[in-house]
């Protein structure tokens, strides 16, 4: 490994602080590295040529990293500053042991999946993203609207959904938006795709979870003027417009994050929302 990309989140002191630290100790291992301070903004520097990615912020962070390096096939090495940290799964306090374990590699490096989201007007490809938590379809703008949209797997057809929108989650994303709109939690390491509509005006429609084989598309239909937006991630977003098709697909890409086994997913889970099985005492 010679050349790295440092994404720096500009909104946390600390980590920009322990950016310059961390630039230190690449360049007297030998490591070139380019510093990019991230603002929320999809515009950022191509990463192409850089073996891996060190991140220095929260989960978002590590999503943008992870949605650039993953067609690239290189890691993310995700120093947590943020609040949760589901993704992002090396504490500040031991950035240094676990670097040198990375550039030895020595360090677990997790394979997560991702989905492909494309969208698709009068039969022409408008936008395409990738999305390692989730893409999210639903009414925007200053009047709240309920989106109607028809949906299909694996060309069967869902029906047609009025909502305030849907999720379609990874396993990954499934701790995120969609377990806060009453989504199941699933180990990243599995396979799967949730489907989660959001607030849907019928009491039979739930969360499903998929198999990872399986094709979404959903067409934007006539929802009385409400503004549709999809945002992949939270990040990267797309005005939607009637008839436009959205297809959400697994990626043949994975993401490969440092130190992100499993171990840190359920210490999470534990610290951070509460899980514990129950009462103790």
């Amino acid at each position: 490994m010679k050349k790295c990309i440092l994404v720096v989140n500009k909104y946390k002191e600390s980590a920009v602080l322990l950016a310059k630290k961390v630039m230190q100790f690449l360049s007297s291992n030998g490591i070139g590295c380019k510093e990019f301070f991230f603002t929320g903004d999809e515009r950022v520097p191509s990463f192409e040529g850089c073996d891996f990615a060190v991140t220095l912020g929260g989960d978002g962070t590590v999503l943008l990293a992870a949605r650039k390096c993953a067609p690239l096939k290189i890691p993310v090495f995700p120093i947590n500053f943020g609040e949760f940290g589901f993704i992002a799964g090396i504490d500040r306090n031991e950035w240094e042991d676990k670097l040198k374990l990375f550039l030895q590699d020595e360090l677990l490096i997790a394979e997560r999946s991702l989905i492909q989201i494309e969208v698709f007007r009068n039969k022409r490809r408008v936008f395409s993203s990738l999305a390692l938590n989730d893409a999210v379809i639903k009414s925007a703008g200053r009047r709240v609207q309920l989106a109607d949209l028809k949906v299909s797997c694996n060309d069967q057809d869902f029906g047609k959904f009025r909502a305030d929108g849907i999720i379609v989650s990874t396993p990954t994303g499934s701790t995120a938006y969609s377990a806060a709109s009453g989504g199941p939690i699933v180990d990243p390491s599995l396979d799967a795709i949730i489907f989660n509509p959001i607030c849907a005006l019928s009491l039979s429609n739930r969360p499903i979870v998929l198999s990872s084989e399986s094709v979404l598309s959903v067409e934007i239909m006539e929802s009385r003027g409400a503004e549709i937006v999809l945002s992949c991630d939270g990040q990267a977003a797309f005005a939607l417009k009637t008839d436009d098709s959205v297809k959400i697909a697994r990626s043949q890409n994975k993401a490969l994050l440092a130190g992100c086994g499993n171990d840190v997913f359920y210490t999470a889970l534990r610290s951070k929302l509460g899980w514990s099985g129950g009462p103790h005492g």
